[in-house]
């Protein structure tokens, strides 16, 4: 039975977040919820600027980071639904330096230990089993990828480019084999491009962001978007997308990135990974879009199959080492998102079949279809691994569910 998010219930949120801001853990940060296609929730407090001293109000222009994911996932769908793609297809097919992929070998302790396999799928890709990694992982992989700066940064380089260098280093493991958290979704940014003939920027334009009215969202910190761009903070003494770092430092809101000279002003690598800023009204646009059964951009039964489980477990049975935006017990990923199997197993109130994710600014959404809601949250605070954030907020709106 679908059940009803009660008004007086949702106005713990505002304490929550005020709590938050008060302990100077997030600058400002912004909730808003629909169910059943009506907003029923919005705050926002705090400051998106803490040195210009200006709030972190609606209108917020903030980093999703791997929030993109899904909509770089929505587009391959749609090439998909048009029969000019297949899941199953090798990544080679699009792009030949990936022909004569190398995995790593078990307990390889340098990249020289590595044996032929088979080229990564387009859905290995989606789903984090291709053998791609993050430079932020741990092991020899991500240590190379570091390296050499193959981080799909800004302005680490271009789509093309970044997809080249990677495909000279190996596998961190054997398509299939397991789960890792990985870059594999800026690779199918890359196949966009050259299935499409377009950048990447173009396509979602085109073909996402104009059809839902999504005019605040793109790769680029707009010229009128320039005095609404929050700054980015970090707790962390040292690298601010070091996920795993334990190392606090003495400032709780240390400024990491902000305006005017943020790379975001004027990227070069359009990364289907990470690489979209955007409002938190523009966002709901799409998760909603998601939640109805794709609106268009694609039919119910595509939508539907992006979220449900596409691992046959859950995530942990998978034996990751990297980091995960989300609990990796009791859940399980579909198509650039993840999927609650057993809410009880993550340890993380919510509903089964609840899809979400999460990007590296503590950025987050999820779509409830059995009770008919989506959440978005929105803040600037990397990395977001440092506050259970996440868990709460999903805490506080099962429990306004009555």
């Amino acid at each position: 039975m679908a059940l009803t998010l009660k008004t007086e219930k949702l106005e713990r949120i505002r304490r929550w977040s005020n709590d938050y801001v008060s302990a100077r853990t997030f600058a400002g940060l912004s909730v808003l919820i629909h169910q059943n296609g009506q907003e029923v929730f919005f705050d926002a407090t705090g400051l998106r600027d803490v040195e210009a001293k200006t709030p972190f109000d609606r209108d917020t222009v903030a980093r999703i980071y791997s929030m993109t994911k899904p909509i770089t996932s929505l587009a391959l769908m749609m090439l998909v639904e048009e029969g000019r793609v297949h899941l199953d297809a090798p990544v080679s097919r699009f792009l030949p330096e990936f022909a004569e992929p190398r995995a790593l070998t078990e307990g390889a302790r340098d990249l020289d230990q590595s044996t032929p396999c088979a080229v990564p799928t387009l859905h290995q890709l989606l789903t984090h089993r291709s053998g791609l990694s993050y430079a932020f992982n741990p092991g020899l992989v991500p240590e190379s990828m570091a390296e050499q700066d193959i981080t799909f940064a800004p302005r680490a380089g271009t789509l093309e480019t970044m997809c080249q260098k990677l495909a000279t280093l190996p596998l961190a493991f054997a398509p299939g084999a397991r789960w890792e958290y990985s870059v594999g979704i800026d690779v199918i940014g890359r196949v966009i491009e050259v299935v499409t003939g377009q950048s990447l920027a173009d396509v979602f334009q085109t073909r996402i962001f104009a059809p839902l009215g999504m005019t605040e969202t793109g790769f680029r910190v707009t010229p009128t978007q320039q005095d609404r761009f929050a700054a980015l903070y970090t707790p962390l003494a040292g690298n601010a997308m070091e996920l795993n770092a334990a190392t606090t430092g003495p400032e709780s809101l240390r400024l990491v990135d902000s305006r005017p000279t943020s790379p975001f002003t004027d990227p070069t690598c359009l990364s289907g990974g990470g690489g979209l800023v955007g409002t938190i009204d523009d966002y709901a646009r799409f998760i909603e879009a998601m939640r109805t059964g794709g609106q268009g951009l694609v039919s119910p039964a595509t939508a539907a199959f992006m979220m449900c489980n596409h691992l046959g477990s859950d995530i942990a049975s998978l034996g990751p080492s990297s980091f995960a935006e989300q609990p990796m017990r009791g859940v399980g990923f579909g198509i650039g998102g993840a999927v609650v199997l057993d809410a009880a197993l993550s340890g993380v109130p919510g509903s089964q079949g609840d899809f979400s994710w999460g990007g590296m600014a503590s950025t987050f959404f999820w779509i409830d279809p059995m009770h008919a809601f989506s959440v978005v949250l929105f803040t600037q605070l990397s990395p977001s691994s440092v506050t259970p954030a996440r868990a709460e907020l999903k805490a506080l709106v099962q429990g306004a569910l009555m």
